[in-house]
């Protein structure tokens, strides 16, 4: 009798234990379908359309943030700069009343010689700022890692030296706060050339009814650099399309107004180039090299003179052949290998026609005649 009774007991559990497991394998199916089941609401992203907008926001973003950046930083300049005009009131201020107390029993005369000194002092801690700055006389540095380098614009383009050749220096677009500033700078050197002080020298060589005024698309060329402890210093080039003067000004920005430095007329008709070419073989690249030549430094610039310094006696004659062609031209001859630096110097010694402007120059170089009034402009005797 008890034996069928334990069977049906075990029978009972055996069928709670199977409803148990089939309880547990939909538990773990259900959640399968909750984790790995694919998403379908709005927020899925497509490939290609709504991922490559996620791409645009995210690289508009980060312009959005790099423009603020800028804007906080010019923000932040203009603010120190209203800091350094406010101590520079205030150090007038105290200059005016130390005068007063010293001339408190004068009569009102002497006030008014007060205030025009106290306006000299100022004018005067300017001034020593330009003094102390490598605007007027160079400055002992360690090596050539601590000259502070020159950055070269136009009205309309900043060649950024800090790309080297790595990458096109040219800033595009130019940022806003920068191009204010060279535009500020360039109205200034305009006010300057048309306005001349009479240290200038300017009124006595022209009446006041035969001065050109120059405007803002007479400018050519400047190039500017920062001494942090100092200031700014500019240097403009100005010129009328139907001359051959240019006016260069100096300008110095103290981290605070604008002040001149000089103002002068550069001459450059009479300015003569001597340029130096080492050659060795290589008749082609020299034929296209003298067409080059002859469009630029003949028919435009003709203010050059031309030295060949041809290496061993191969091809020599067709050399002669293309250069029977012009005038002014110096050919030295070596029986010796090619030597880059010794046909320099021999090219360089054979003038003797007192002092000229010297381009070390190579067969494969191409120029134009802007950049030779460059070289003009940026080059001073010894």
């Amino acid at each position: 009798v008890r034996m069928p009774r334990r069977n049906f007991v075990i029978q009972a559990r055996t069928r709670w234990l199977l409803v148990g497991l089939a309880l547990l394998f939909s538990l773990f199916l259900l959640m399968y379908l909750l984790e790995c089941a694919p998403q379908t609401d709005g927020n899925g992203s497509l490939p290609g359309v709504v991922g490559e907008n996620m791409g645009k926001e995210y690289y508009q973003a980060l312009l959005q943030e790099q423009e603020e950046h800028y804007q906080n930083r010019a923000t932040s300049l203009k603010r120190q700069i209203a800091q350094l005009k406010q101590e520079l009131q205030e150090m007038s201020d105290k200059l005016k009343s130390l005068q007063e107390k010293k001339t408190s029993k004068v009569n009102g005369v002497s006030y008014q010689s007060t205030k025009e000194q106290a306006s000299n002092d100022l004018l005067e801690f300017l001034h020593s700022q330009i003094d102390k700055a490598e605007v007027s006389v160079g400055a002992k540095l360690p090596s050539e890692y601590g000259v502070i380098p020159f950055e070269s614009f136009t009205a309309i383009k900043v060649f950024q030296l800090e790309m080297g050749l790595t990458r096109h220096p040219e800033e595009k677009p130019v940022r806003k706060d920068k191009r204010d500033e060279l535009v500020e700078v360039i109205e200034a050197g305009l006010e300057v050339i048309n306005n001349p002080d009479e240290e200038d020298g300017q009124d006595e060589d022209d009446g006041v009814g035969e001065r050109q005024l120059y405007s803002e698309n007479d400018f050519i060329e400047g190039y500017y650099r920062t001494e942090r402890d100092k200031g700014t210093q500019y240097e403009l080039f100005y010129k009328k399309m139907d001359g051959m003067e240019y006016r260069h000004v100096t300008l110095f920005r103290p981290f605070g107004p604008l002040m001149k430095v000089k103002s002068e007329t550069v001459d450059i008709s009479r300015s003569i180039i001597n340029i130096i070419v080492p050659l060795a073989g290589r008749t082609e690249a020299f034929a296209q090299f003298m067409q080059n030549f002859r469009d630029v430094c003949i028919h435009q610039d003709k203010r050059v003179h031309l030295t060949v310094v041809y290496f061993g006696q191969d091809e020599l004659t067709e050399v002669k052949s293309i250069l029977e062609s012009f005038h002014n031209y110096t050919l030295v001859s070596l029986n010796e290998e090619f030597n880059r630096g010794r046909g320099l110097d021999v090219g360089a010694r054979a003038w003797e026609k007192g002092e000229v402007l010297m381009f070390f120059c190579d067969v494969d170089v191409y120029f134009t005649a802007d950049f030779l009034n460059s070289c003009r402009l940026n080059a001073e005797p010894g």
